[in-house]
């Protein structure tokens, strides 16, 4: 990528994240050279974070900082990258924020964290760890990598998303289209859980809720072998599934057991109270 292009592609994030660099602001720009699948960690207690695939070998940090009770503390060791906001005397949450626009090699495996920031992630290869508090959480466009989301109460969505899948949330919604992958594991208490795709890759997909609703859309030609179960909920689908011995007995309108198509990936829906759907997506 160029200069010009990377400096251009700075501008638009910049304008994403909706930073005005007022003069109570100070932005601080960041280069590192880095070698192949470089290391790079970003803790930020407040404030969005946005991560973008660039050129190979270099990292390009843009951070605005909304005081001086907030600074950076920066580290680089061999092939790793550590930037921290290092929240001083004195500062909250408004005045301790800073709005982090990072460029980092496609290959690169990142470690994310912002307490109420919306973190996003597009477009990367590498493994990806995001933890989060309230902030939304999006990953969009990544392939080949492992993805690790942990939030308490912030909306997790993933967007075109392929690998090993793993989500943790609390009271969060999870939402996931053109999701798939060798694993994909989402557990949630409260918040729903919604996927929309066509369960391929030959993969696992186990959705875990205790309150919250699950739903699950995939076109007819789905291949898949389904267990779903509510203890204290109904289960629905809209698919005409091949009956097969479940390890639970099948009861009601709490579960459903059987296969679609080669039943090539395995689909595990499971709430305590919650409603689950299996939807016949309509095309």
């Amino acid at each position: 990528m160029s200069s010009g292009k990377c400096a251009a592609t700075v501008t638009a994030m910049l304008m994403l994240v909706g930073a005005s660099l007022g003069a109570e602001n100070i932005r601080k720009d960041l280069h590192f050279k880095v070698g192949k699948r470089p290391m790079i960690s970003i803790n930020n207690p407040y404030g969005p974070v946005l991560v973008k695939a660039g050129a190979a070998h270099e990292v390009v940090v843009t951070a605005i900082l909304h005081s001086d009770k907030v600074e950076l503390d920066q580290s680089k060791s061999h092939n790793r990258v550590d930037i921290i906001s290092h929240l001083l005397p004195g500062s909250d949450p408004v005045s301790g924020m800073v709005e982090y626009v990072i460029l980092v090699p496609p290959d690169a495996n990142l470690t994310l964290h912002s307490d109420n920031g919306r973190v996003r992630a597009e477009k990367l290869q590498g493994d990806l760890t995001v933890a989060g508090n309230d902030g939304a959480i999006e990953v969009i466009d990544c392939a080949g990598g492992h993805v690790h989301v942990r939030t308490l109460n912030g909306m997790v969505s993933l967007n075109n998303v392929h690998g090993h899948v793993e989500i943790m949330s609390v009271g969060g919604d999870i939402l996931m289209n053109g999701v798939t992958g060798t694993l994909v594991a989402v557990n949630s208490n409260s918040g729903k859980i919604e996927y929309e795709g066509d369960f391929a890759g030959d993969g696992e997909y186990a959705f875990t809720s205790h309150t919250g609703n699950i739903e699950a859309v995939a076109p007819a030609y789905a291949s898949i072998d389904v267990l779903a179960r509510s203890t204290n909920g109904i289960v629905q689908s809209d698919f005409s599934l091949e009956p097969k011995h479940a390890p639970f007995l099948v009861r009601g309108a709490n579960s459903l057991s059987g296969t679609l198509g080669k039943a090539a990936s395995s689909v595990k829906l499971f709430s305590f109270s919650g409603r689950i759907r299996l939807k016949k997506r309509q095309n």
